[in-house]
């Protein structure tokens, strides 16, 4: 199968400026990235990283297509067209939990369209089988995609994962990458000085010299 992993090369993980500069949030942000385009290619998936800029790194299990639009029409545009067309995925690149396992559960979902939603109604991870389905990312874009859905008569499977469901956003995400990541993302993280704080009860996350995030 076809998987789209979309990357915004150019100023990644703006969200996470309070708790890293604009070279680390780089660095985070790739490690990401590879550790997703590894778990698409484990799952047996054909990874694309749809890039909008040329990255200078390697990426020794994806191909790279630079396309500088907004995300919905860049992933629109490589959306099946016809019936009996492949089917596309698309895996957000801040996934940092997703395994081949859960990734395997996705692309085998029954229906027309099967969406592992993420926290406040986002689409992090897709598989796209009919040919007039259309993307619109922005917001609570997992409401919209169930009405496209309903609206073009396709059959939608919802799938309802914990690592696909957790994109990597906000500084209190990064306790999930520090508990549950496997691969680079939590390596970046330790490299970086971060590391699991539950002095005040609740589990955050604390780096050497700064105040704890929750």
């Amino acid at each position: 199968m076809r998987v789209l992993v979309p990357f915004a090369a150019d100023a990644p993980k703006t969200r996470l400026e309070s708790v890293l500069s604009a070279d680390e949030r780089t660095a985070f942000a790739r490690a990401m990235l590879r550790d997703v385009v590894a778990a698409v290619d484990a799952a047996g998936g054909e990874p694309t990283i749809l890039s909008t800029a040329p990255l200078a790194f390697e990426t020794p299990r994806a191909r790279v297509v630079v396309d500088d639009r907004p995300l919905s029409p860049a992933v629109n545009a490589r959306l099946p067209t016809a019936r009996g067309d492949d089917p596309v995925a698309v895996v957000m690149a801040d996934l940092a939990l997703a395994t081949p396992d859960a990734l395997e559960d996705l692309f085998a979902a029954a229906g027309d369209v099967a969406i592992a939603p993420g926290r406040g109604a986002g689409t992090n991870a897709l598989v796209v089988r009919h040919p007039e389905f259309w993307v619109d990312y922005h917001g609570g874009s997992f409401l919209d995609h169930r009405e496209i859905a309903a609206e073009i008569g396709a059959d939608l499977a919802v799938v309802d994962s914990f690592r696909l469901g957790t994109d990597v956003d906000e500084p209190a995400d990064l306790v999930e990458v520090l508990v549950h990541g496997t691969d680079r993302a939590p390596a970046v993280l330790r490299e970086l000085g971060f590391e699991l704080d539950a002095e005040s009860g609740r589990v955050g996350v604390a780096r050497a010299g700064n105040a704890a995030s929750n």
